[in-house]
């Protein structure tokens, strides 16, 4: 069942993006049936990594535009290299660039598609935040702060908080 509750969150934190991304856009006419990307980023994090070479990152590229576009590479001052992997089943491949369509999402998480950072030059810990840089086919490249969380860090509880700066994720919203 927390699949559903999982589903509905990461909906809600889209549909909130969506609406944060759209807000200040005084000439909406402008920009009705955009031909362009227009890309925002949310739940970023990573879970502090058990091994001293390899991390994983996770997040989510909304595109409110019309047009698709891609996420090509990601920078990073903590790592040597940044790959993309797609997950199907249970094997990881390593892909050159992943897709972010327009009016929709990708969605890098735990045990779907996801960032690995190699070669690192140091081992980040919880409470740290480890800068990247997500470099996309079409649209200009985008700068991201994401904060290190607890190696066993799910995101369902705390996707909501996560698209404000607070790094704190502790709501008392419990069922």
């Amino acid at each position: 069942m927390s699949t559903s509750t999982g589903a509905s969150t990461a909906a809600l934190v889209v549909a909130a993006a969506l609406a944060l991304a759209g807000c200040g856009d005084s000439d909406s006419d402008a920009h009705s049936g955009s031909s362009e990307p227009e890309l925002s980023v949310g739940s970023v994090y990573m879970p502090q990594p058990v091994s001293d070479s390899m991390a994983a990152g996770f997040l989510v590229v909304a595109n409110a535009g019309g047009a698709d576009d891609r996420l090509s590479s990601v920078t990073s001052d903590l790592a040597g290299e940044v790959t993309l992997h797609a997950t199907s089943g249970q094997s990881m491949t390593e892909v050159k660039n992943l897709d972010v369509p327009g009016h929709g999402k990708l969605v890098l998480e735990s045990g779907g598609n996801h960032l690995m950072f190699e070669k690192l030059k140091r081992k980040p810990k919880e409470g740290d935040k480890v800068s990247l840089e997500l470099h996309f086919t079409k649209s200009g490249p985008l700068k991201v702060e994401m904060p290190v969380k607890s190696p066993t860090y799910q995101p369902t509880a705390a996707t909501k908080s996560s698209l404000q700066s607070s790094a704190q994720s502790s709501s008392t919203s419990h069922h």
